[in-house]
């Protein structure tokens, strides 16, 4: 009797026991935070507003994107002569953010905003001009519901290592993801995969571009284009350039301005035949718009008209002849370099080319989540692109605004010339190329890396971790407590046998 009341005490505390570790670990409702990050760039700007558990603040590997809204108009770069309009123009995706984002937390939801190479060019041009613009920005984030932490130009080193960060910590490449609760394959899947094993970033704008990786030789050849992280208890010398008025928009103003400056066309004669517009396609600018800014103010000279008149050739090979010209390969000082005498270390690893790079490739069909595309069929479908009469192409994609339509490919075969003759990736290593939009539900750029920066969400040591996750330690109390109901009955069968099992012996 006393063994059949120690065995049911012991099964009563077996049960408390795991109802206790049951709801003693039962994980807290979520507490979710927000931050939201404004990225002013050259052609326009955008908000992205990003939430976390607030229990794992200073934790790994949580941060996603909620929300994405594009601000209408133009870059605020582009208000440098309406200044007091550009703070208003953000007014309609703060209130979407408003929106997104409960009311109660809206004074705690820290709000950022970088300008980029758009602002750094209007600020060598007219610093009173960008400096009103930064004014009224900030008098216009002020004014909105959140924690305003402020609004200032980021510098081009800054924009490549935060687009390295963003990219990588998306992909799980810092180690972070071991402690996501992912499951066992997943955690041993990473673990297997070596520490060092960052992807390059490749990011191109209207106005600048950079890249950004980690070479495989500790180069010290230029230091001012290394920079040191330590993230998750591992250290990272990260090469990384800025080429300011090599984005996009401002290659192709420069292009304008050295085919204008090269061409045999008498003076008095305005028309400009341009092969990288396609056959058929018009275009007008003024001549003052085009040497307005420092990237082709140093080519200004006079010219006996005021408008330049541009008419479309579509020859592929000749517009990328003339792109190349913007490539200065003459001189290196280094053992290496990328172009206009800067160092580049050896191409190392696996590249995630977003913004531009992948709109415009996205566009032209040319990107593939299952295997990259060969560099001979990108060469080839841009070059088709290119030779499609404008009359062919205008209809066949009216949804989209001319100016933009028209761009594409100049931006095709500008991509190109910039990865191949700039950077210098060849048909071996092209396909590490990826081109990125959207990492799970993030987009990839460098409004991540600057809020998770800024917000220290990423520590430098590797976070403690508990030794079993909720799920592995209850179920180790309940295979414990079994055990133990096992081994009393055993023992209760042992030294107090039923009549049924001593009849069964004799």
């Amino acid at each position: 009797k006393i063994l059949l009341i120690l065995g049911f005490l012991s099964t009563l505390a077996v049960i408390a026991l795991i109802a206790v570790a049951v709801t003693q670990n039962k994980p807290l409702p979520k507490n979710i935070k927000y931050g939201i990050v404004l990225d002013a760039g050259s052609s326009h700007t955008n908000l992205y507003v990003y939430e976390w558990p607030a229990e794992k603040e200073n934790d790994t590997g949580v941060v996603q994107q909620v929300e994405v809204c594009k601000v209408e108009g133009p870059g605020i770069s582009g208000y440098a002569h309406a200044t007091e309009k550009a703070g208003p123009s953000l007014a309609q995706c703060l209130r979407q953010a408003e929106d997104v984002i409960p009311s109660k937390q809206h004074q705690e939801t820290p709000v950022y905003l970088g300008a980029t190479a758009g602002m750094r060019l209007l600020s060598l041009e007219n610093r009173s001009a960008a400096e009103k613009v930064l004014s009224s920005v900030e008098k216009t984030l002020r004014s909105a519901p959140f924690n305003f932490q402020g609004a200032r130009i980021i510098s081009g080193q800054e924009e490549g290592a935060y687009g390295w960060i963003t990219i990588n910590y998306l992909l799980g490449n810092f180690k972070q993801v071991l402690y996501q609760g992912q499951s066992g394959w997943t955690k041993l899947l990473h673990s297997l995969k070596s520490i060092s094993e960052t992807s390059g970033a490749l990011d191109l704008g209207g106005a600048s571009t950079q890249i950004t990786f980690v070479p495989n030789e500790d180069s010290r050849e230029s230091p001012e284009n290394l920079l040191y992280f330590r993230l998750y208890g591992k250290d990272y010398l990260v090469y990384t350039h800025s080429f300011l008025c090599y984005g996009k928009d401002q290659a192709l103003q420069q292009k304008l301005a050295e085919d204008l400056q090269a061409s045999t066309s008498t003076l008095d004669n305005s028309s400009l035949l341009d092969p990288c517009f396609h056959q058929g396609y018009q275009r007008t600018i003024d001549i003052s718009d085009l040497f307005k800014n420092p990237c082709t103010s140093a080519k200004k000279k006079q010219f006996p008209f005021r408008q330049l008149y541009i008419q479309g050739e579509g020859d592929y090979q000749k517009c990328r002849r003339n792109i190349q010209k913007l490539f200065d390969k003459t001189h290196c000082p280094y053992s290496s370099c990328s172009f206009n005498g800067i160092y580049l270390p050896p191409l190392q690893g696996d590249f995630g080319a977003f913004s531009a790079f992948y709109f415009v490739m996205n566009f032209l069909n040319l990107t593939s989540e299952q295997s990259p595309i060969a560099l001979d069929k990108v060469t080839s479908a841009i070059e088709s692109f290119c030779a499609r009469p404008w009359h062919e192409v205008k209809p066949a994609y009216h949804q989209i605004k001319e100016k933009y339509l028209s761009e594409y490919c100049f931006s095709g075969a500008y991509i190109l010339s910039l990865l191949e003759n700039g950077y210098e990736f060849t048909e071996k290593n092209w396909q590490r190329i990826h081109f990125l939009g959207k990492i799970g539900s993030s987009d990839a750029g460098w409004t991540l890396g600057y809020m998770l920066n800024l917000t220290n969400m990423i520590p430098a040591e590797e976070p403690a971790v508990p030794p079993l996750s909720h799920g592995s330690y209850v179920g180790l109390m309940v295979l414990c407590s079994l055990v133990l109901v096992a081994v009393i009955l055993f023992a209760w069968l042992l030294f107090h046998k039923p009549k049924c099992l001593q009849k069964g012996i004799v």
